[in-house]
């Protein structure tokens, strides 16, 4: 494509073949080496598509009719909002066929982020019933036409998606979800109108421990006030026999943010548990803690074998949440070291570190690339470092001191395989060698994709 010259024109209808997938999950086409997404169309096809949109470098276009089918293609996907829903991007494409996709897009990334081209991508970790995985529920509450609706947001908006059943999530977290729903429409409490900031329910999240059954209710609130509060308690507790705990939240700022500062329990026990293998886990109302405990298991498998203890190693959790991770590792190593920005997160992690008997891991609060170099100024010495940070990677100083105290091995887990990339290669090119890669599917049905990677050191 010469520079400048834009092959498309909006509200132009052509026929293209779609190339590629991004990471988003739409279909790419190439016109003169201009790239044309295009939601719902999947590699392998011949599409007529509709221009909507024209940007510099690229352009957004809809799917008007497939011509040729891809093999992987499902023609009716099993959720009936899933055209309108922005939760799921990939129920079109067989579940097969998504794995195969994630396997793809991580070494591509690698090959064009990281230049890392030697390395073997393993195929994706994927489920046996890739269906109900959720174990936490976040459903936005509103008011249309005089009644409660209660759903998940369309794609790129904030208006809801209004539904009864949601096929990634656990059923019990669907049949709180609606009693809720019920027993706030029969009690008064209005839906939250985020435009006056006005109304009662923002939210209300459920979370259910799949392992122990253990059932948790938050209701996220704008004020204080919630109308007939203890009819509404026992009315949840009649409705749903095995609720463990149910909380408020009381959020108050307009905000698309979930949860406020506060939070209050309105009955029952403060925690709920859970177990991922061997190691149980206490998670309050605000706990970070993964959506789906069957794929999390297969997840920190293929991180403690990568690290490769044998009982006698030190080792680095950087990012390390509730100490999920750390405890793991902790099964193997002969001390872990966590450390991990958010307070709350470490309380959490030191308790979980009692209850399950574990007195050989540290946590300590902090940002990973202060605390880690105080402590190797201590004399800990670091034999594997892991770290699992957030989607915008590691920090650029947690690096620079990783490649300083020089690990025999680092384990990454990343739930963004761009930033990966990114990252790979600062520690190649640090004395650094990637190893293997494996990708996990964590979020069937979704574009998002976990990895853990095994890297060495090679320069000592």
């Amino acid at each position: 494509m010469a520079k400048g010259n834009i092959p498309v024109t909006k509200n132009q209808v052509l026929e293209v073949a779609i190339e590629d997938l991004t990471h988003e999950g739409a279909g790419v086409a190439k016109i003169d080496g201009y790239a044309l997404f295009i939601p719902k169309a999947l590699p392998g096809e011949q599409a007529l598509v509709k221009v909507i949109k024209v940007n510099k470098g690229f352009g957004f276009g809809r799917l008007l009719e497939v011509i040729k089918k891809s093999e992987d293609r499902v023609d009716e996907p099993p959720c009936q909002i899933f055209d309108q829903c922005g939760g799921c991007q990939l129920q079109h494409l067989s579940y097969d066929g998504q794995l195969k996709q994630k396997q793809k897009q991580v070494r591509d990334v690698l090959e064009r982020i990281g230049k890392i081209t030697d390395v073997v991508v393993y195929p994706t970790l994927g489920m046996g019933d890739p269906w109900r995985y959720r174990n936490k529920a976040q459903v936005p509450f509103a008011e249309r036409e005089g009644g409660l609706i209660a759903g998940f947001y369309q794609e790129r908006s904030h208006e809801i998606i209004d539904m009864n059943s949601c096929l990634i999530q656990h059923e019990e977290n669907d049949k709180v979800v609606q009693a809720v729903r019920e027993i706030a429409t029969k009690y008064g409490v209005r839906g939250y109108n985020e435009e006056k900031h006005q109304g009662t329910l923002r939210h209300v999240v459920a979370r259910y421990g799949v392992n122990t059954g253990q059932l948790m209710v938050v209701l996220v609130t704008r004020s204080r006030e919630l109308p007939n509060k203890n009819e509404v308690i026992e009315a949840i507790k009649e409705k749903i026999p095995n609720i463990t705990s149910i909380v408020q939240n009381i959020n108050s700022k307009r905000t698309n943010v979930i949860f406020g500062d506060e939070t209050v329990l309105l009955w029952g026990e403060e925690y709920i548990y859970d177990t991922i293998g061997d190691v149980k886990f206490a998670i309050s109302a605000r706990s970070f803690y993964q959506v789906n405990p069957e794929q999390t298991k297969v997840l920190y498998d293929q991180a403690l074998q990568y690290a490769n203890l044998t009982g006698s190693e030190t080792v680095i959790d950087a990012y390390c949440g509730i100490g999920t991770i750390s405890l793991f590792l902790a099964q193997r190593a002969k001390r872990v070291y966590g450390v991990e920005i958010v307070p709350e997160a470490i309380d959490d992690a030191k308790r979980n570190a009692k209850l399950n008997q574990m007195d050989n891991v540290d946590f300590a609060v902090g940002e990973a690339e202060k605390v880690i170099p105080w402590w190797y100024a201590q004399g800990i010495r670091a034999d594997c470092i892991v770290v699992d940070p957030p989607r915008k990677g590691c920090d650029e100083a947690l690096l620079e001191t990783i490649i300083k105290m020089k690990p025999k091995r680092v384990v990454y887990v990343s739930c963004n395989p761009a930033t990966l990339a990114r990252d790979l290669r600062v520690l190649e090119d640090g004395g650094f060698k990637t190893i293997e890669v494996q990708p996990v599917d964590m979020f069937p049905h979704t574009n998002h994709c976990e990895v853990v990677a095994r890297i060495e050191l090679i320069n000592e």
